[in-house]
């Protein structure tokens, strides 16, 4: 699927959404054949001319100018990110190169530095594909306590957790608003699609997601974006029940970045959280001396007694 292909379905998509009554257009009471706005009235809207905005969601105008695309954003009633959204749509198939081979991410030092800062507070630093790069050990115990701690070490067997969200028994049971969490995942995912067009393994994902799961092929579909920022999830953890973090994504733009999930001082989140901590700390026991212990030597001047 090709730039201009996304651009129409997603004008088409945020088009039929859009009510007559939404952005005052009077309907007269007549029967129409689609729920949303027609094109004619999109056009009108945004202050183009029918037959343009037509080419445009057929893909067959590949020329829109950054004032056409606000108009048409503004008509749309779309906010900030779908803007953007709408622009790197626009952009995907005139500026960009048609094919890129898809630079490996990795973890920077600093970026180990602040995970081991953060002991004590759950993290995970994700790709721009939500491969899970690395974690400390609350953010493992959290997220994915039932996987192989050491898994993020190894590119192939990297965990994804677009893919646990909606393939993963475990994962799927964490939240008790599972289809709030999918939404947010599949919106954060349309919106890396626009920014890197021809990343293969992007496009592979959705792909496995939209064959595997009849709920992701339905958000697909939907079009929505959004991106992870701050989000409050209700948490029901198999070890220590229910608790509510704020999940917050720190960085944006080029590279990965590190998602954390805070409680509220003085909780019942942040006693769960504290008790996941002791839960899965490793043990600090000694280990056990194998084998007699040496005798000891004796003092001079002392008798050493004999049977």
């Amino acid at each position: 699927m090709n730039g201009q292909t996304r651009l129409g379905g997603f004008l088409r998509t945020r088009r039929s959404q859009l009510r007559p009554a939404d952005v005052g257009v009077r309907t007269y009471g007549e029967r129409r054949r689609v729920p949303g706005l027609r094109r004619e009235e999109l056009a009108l809207l945004a202050g183009v001319s029918a037959s343009y905005y037509t080419r445009l969601e057929q893909g067959q105008s590949q020329r829109a100018s950054p004032e056409v695309l606000d108009a048409i954003a503004r008509a749309l009633r779309l906010d900030e990110s779908e803007r953007l959204h709408l622009h790197d749509l626009a952009q995907a198939d005139r500026d960009r190169p048609r094919t890129r081979r898809p630079t490996p991410e990795r973890v920077t030092e600093a970026t180990r530095q602040l995970l081991e800062v953060l002991e004590d507070v759950p993290a995970v630093v994700l790709g721009r594909r939500s491969d899970v790069l690395a974690w400390n050990r609350l953010g493992h115990a959290l997220f994915a306590g039932h996987l192989d701690p050491d898994a993020p070490q190894s590119a192939g067997g990297r965990p994804n957790m677009a893919r646990l969200v909606f393939l993963d028994h475990h994962t799927r049971g964490l939240y008790a608003d599972w289809a709030g969490k999918a939404r947010a995942v599949v919106g954060n995912l349309r919106l890396v699609a626009g920014q890197h067009p021809q990343d293969s393994a992007l496009h592979a994902l959705v792909g496995e997601l939209g064959s595997k799961s009849t709920e992701f092929a339905s958000m697909w579909a939907d079009h929505r974006v959004k991106p992870c920022t701050v989000a409050a999830y209700e948490m029901r953890h198999p070890l220590v029940g229910t608790l509510t973090v704020i999940q917050q994504t720190l960085g944006h733009g080029v590279g990965p970045v590190v998602v954390v999930a805070t409680t509220e001082k003085g909780s019942p989140s942040r006693a769960a959280l504290t008790l996941l901590a002791q839960a899965t700390a490793p043990s600090t026991t000694p280990p056990t001396t194998q084998g007699p212990l040496p005798a000891r030597p004796a003092r001079p001047g002392s008798r050493v007694l004999t049977d």
